[in-house]
C-alpha cells in the first residue's frame, strides 16, 4: 500500500468527472482501494473520492466509525433516494484543508453501489454517513464542498489556500537549497 498525494482545491483536476468503473476484480481495482483507504486513515479524514487523488473513476472510501476500523467501499455509486428533510452539517474536506463551513443536504439517503468485486448493494444512511456519502459523490461529479458557499466565502478560501500552497513551495525550495 501507499499513501497517495491529495489533490488541493483550487486545483482544476478536482473538477473532472469521474468516469464509472467497467472491470471489477482487478488487483488495480484492489490496490487503488487499499491505497485510498490508507490515505484517508493518514490524513485522518472519514471519506475519500477517487478524484481527489488525482483518479478519475467513480470509486470512494469512507469509514464515519469512532474507532476507524469499518472501512465501505463505494465503487459506482448512486444515490436512489433522497429525504425532502434537509440539515446543515459543519463539513471539511481533505482537499480543502482547515477549512469547515455549514452545508445544507438531504437529512436521509438511500444509496446503490458495487463493491471491489463488482457485487452490487444497497444501505440507507442517515447523519454523518448520509452527509459523507453526498460529500464524496459530489467529488465524483467535479464539484467540491466550497462551491455550495457564497461566492465571497469560497474566493477567501480560495486566496488564503494559494497563499498556503506558495509559502510550502517556497520552503520547499529554501529546503532544497540548503542541501
Amino acid at each position: 500500500m501507499a499513501l497517495l498525494k491529495i489533490l488541493r482545491y483550487p486545483d482544476p483536476r478536482l473538477h473532472k468527472v469521474a468516469k464509472p468503473v467497467t472491470e471489477f476484480g482487478t488487483e488495480r481495482l484492489r490496490k487503488l482501494v487499499a491505497d485510498m483507504a490508507e490515505t484517508m486513515y493518514d490524513a485522518p479524514g472519514v471519506g475519500l473520492a477517487a478524484t481527489q487523488v488525482d483518479v478519475h473513476e467513480r470509486v470512494i472510501t469512507i469509514d464515519v466509525s469512532e474507532t476507524s476500523d469499518n472501512l465501505l467501499v463505494l465503487v459506482n455509486p448512486e444515490i436512489t433516494w433522497a429525504s425532502d428533510e434537509k440539515q446543515v452539517y459543519d463539513e471539511g474536506c481533505l482537499s480543502v484543508p482547515g477549512i469547515y463551513d455549514g452545508v445544507e443536504r438531504p437529512a436521509r439517503v438511500k444509496v446503490k453501489a458495487h463493491d471491489v468485486e463488482g457485487k452490487e448493494f444497497e444501505f440507507d444512511a442517515d447523519g454523518l454517513l448520509a452527509v459523507c456519502v453526498q460529500h464524496e459523490m459530489d467529488h465524483l461529479m467535479g464539484k467540491v464542498f466550497v462551491e455550495y458557499l457564497s461566492p465571497l466565502k469560497r474566493n477567501r478560501i480560495k486566496a488564503k489556500l494559494q497563499k498556503e500552497e506558495r509559502g510550502m513551495e517556497r520552503d520547499a525550495a529554501a529546503r532544497s537549497a540548503r542541501r
